[in-house]
């Protein structure tokens, strides 16, 4: 029984996925280059998990070794992988607190074409929640206080003129509401 006990280690992430509806990668990192050495190792068990959890209601599966905790909105999954003798629950609040950061950076609009569009910040918030495969953050509040970019930190002559309008709206509608 002694035998079987595992060193203690930071290291619990082995990878985080964003894929669409059809399976395909938006966004990917693994951290453990002995489970996925390559990137077609890496689409096949993308492919593979897919395959498996595109219609299931659970939330964990176990998948050639590793667990895996995800989630679905309309047009995405998000997933994070673990070794088989992980804590779910950690992984479980690695995703949350990936899907909640999303969530916050993208206004409640957590489809495809908008993830897309914010590609470099939601890279951020997945840099912020786990860096080379060990946890950093997991309260998506602050990961989002630190990747988001507000218009009132750019100066003016920065500013697109779409920019520039839309601050004016958003001044405007406060303004109205006090």
């Amino acid at each position: 029984m002694e035998g079987s006990l595992l060193e203690p280690t930071l290291y619990m992430v082995k990878g985080i996925a964003i894929l669409d509806n059809d399976g395909n990668r938006i966004l990917a990192k693994y951290y453990d280059k002995n489970v996925f050495p390559t990137a077609k190792e890496q689409r096949a068990f993308e492919k593979n998990l897919f395959s498996k959890t595109h219609r299931a209601n659970a939330e964990i599966i176990m998948l050639d070794g590793l667990t895996c905790v995800y989630r679905s909105n309309v047009d995405l999954f998000f997933y994070v992988m673990g070794s088989s003798h992980e804590n779910e629950l950690i992984l479980m609040s690695v995703l949350n607190c990936l899907y909640d950061s999303v969530s916050q950076i993208l206004r409640k609009n957590v489809e495809k074409r908008a993830v897309l569009d914010s590609l470099d910040i939601v890279m951020l918030a997945m840099d912020e929640i786990c860096d080379g495969g060990i946890i950093i953050d997991a309260d998506s509040n602050s990961v989002v206080s630190r990747v988001a970019l507000r218009n009132d930190d750019i100066p003016l002559g920065e500013q697109t003129v779409a920019q520039v309008i839309q601050s004016a709206k958003e001044q405007l509608k406060w303004s109205l509401l006090k």
